[in-house]
């Protein structure tokens, strides 16, 4: 059967909503904030931080939510992705009704909370969805997955800025859009929900005692970081340290569409030689891609788009295996796999909070500015250690980690 046939384009589409309402969302909230509102970046770290603290508690109930919700789960997503759509709103296109930095922990908090909520539920039918798939359905259904992920990053990373071209409030707009993509993917997926048998639940503490499953989660945990740094200082790199401001949205587009054209090749040479030894490659050439940014000054934006274009290919890697890798696990000692991707929504997500709690602040107290203020030397070069050296380093680290991890090589 083809693969319209097994409706995994409805997959490419909910994945591409939910990432629209992730990483974009780290780069595009707090130097909205900033410059709309001129609240500091200290605060809007600390209140990105205090809201990953919720998730500590919320995302792993989440799962145990989306477990006893099974039966109901296509009205449960319905009712979350109308909420997330709402909050979007109320995000960007409202003016804030109460202190702006209320308002945005408030719509915020709505926004991950159904975000979470919906992760949990899509990934894990997803599981459900892969036993019945021909061949390595894990794979198969993970490229379709991740690469519409990664055309959903590509479209809400660059939307504000071309929106800006023709519209005078680029971020309504934004979630105007926003809001109209929820409705058609939600109506796409509507008759996923019952497709598969959803075993019963396993408990987190199964998931936990598994050493493979564990094993993974740690990975993910530091895998992500560097995207998590990259991320919330990518705006303030191009326009302090290359000085070309303007070139946000052609840059995002570049190094997202370069993941999303590069996942479907990663899956099948996953498939040919092994998801760990792919990845391992994936994340050496990472480094080393990635590394080029840390001598780079202004005016070097063709060079940059170099490494957006080269570390943007291997981003696809990153996005496609490890999360496929993880769902094979569960499939084997969590059959139900809500539980395991509440953990696993909570650890993608802890990394970007524990960038912008770290990073954020400490940038401002060596004096980062931006909306057109003048920013300290010193400053400036942090701000190029933090978003080229530190995810380097990172990135090391999570490849020693996978490189012991030899019980996964046939993930």
């Amino acid at each position: 059967m083809t693969a319209r046939a097994h409706r995994l384009p409805a997959y490419a589409l909910f994945a591409a909503l939910l990432a629209a309402a992730g990483l974009p969302i780290y780069i595009h909230a707090p130097k909205f904030y900033v410059d709309e509102y001129g609240v500091s970046l200290g605060t809007l770290g600390s209140v990105l931080f205090g809201l990953r603290l919720l998730d500590v508690v919320q995302d792993p109930a989440l799962g145990w939510l989306s477990q006893r919700l099974s039966a109901w789960r296509g009205a449960a997503v319905a009712t979350a992705a109308a909420l997330m759509g709402l909050a979007m709103l109320g995000l960007f296109a409202l003016p804030a009704p109460v202190a702006p930095v209320l308002w945005f922990a408030l719509m915020l908090t709505l926004v991950f909370s159904c975000f979470s909520f919906l992760t949990i539920c899509f990934y894990a039918q997803g599981v459900a969805k892969a036993e019945v798939l021909p061949g390595a359905g894990h794979l198969r259904l993970a490229r379709w997955r991740e690469s519409g992920a990664l055309l959903g990053v590509c479209a809400a990373s660059v939307a504000p800025l071309l929106i800006g071209l023709v519209y005078a409030r680029p971020f309504a707009g934004f979630a105007l859009s926003f809001a109209l993509l929820a409705l058609v993917a939600v109506l796409a997926m509507r008759r996923e929900w019952g497709a598969g048998a959803m075993p019963a639940a396993a408990g987190f503490a199964l998931v936990l005692r598994d050493a493979q499953a564990r094993g993974l989660l740690l990975i993910a945990l530091v895998n992500a970081a560097p995207v998590a740094v990259t991320s919330t200082l990518f705006l303030f790199y191009v326009e302090l340290v290359l000085m070309a401001p303007g070139w946000e949205g052609p840059l995002l587009l570049l190094f997202f569409l370069s993941a999303a054209g590069a996942a479907p090749l990663w899956g099948v040479l996953a498939e040919r030689f092994g998801a760990r030894r792919v990845l391992l490659v994936a994340m050496s050439l990472g480094i080393v891609t990635f590394a080029g940014t840390l001598l780079l000054g202004p005016g070097d934006v063709a060079l940059f788009a170099l490494v957006c274009l080269a570390s943007g290919a291997v981003l696809g890697a990153d996005l496609t295996l490890l999360p496929a890798m993880f769902a094979t696990r569960m499939a084997r000692i969590a059959p139900s796999a809500a539980e395991g991707f509440g953990l696993w929504s909570f650890v993608s997500k802890f990394t970007l909070a524990f960038a912008a709690i770290v990073l954020l602040p400490a940038l401002e107290s060596a004096g980062l500015h931006s909306a057109g203020e003048d920013s300290t030397p010193k400053a400036i070069t942090l701000l190029i250690w933090f978003y080229a050296g530190v995810p380097c380093a990172l990135k090391l680290l999570a490849i020693a980690l996978l490189a012991r991890a030899k019980h996964v090589e046939r993930s």
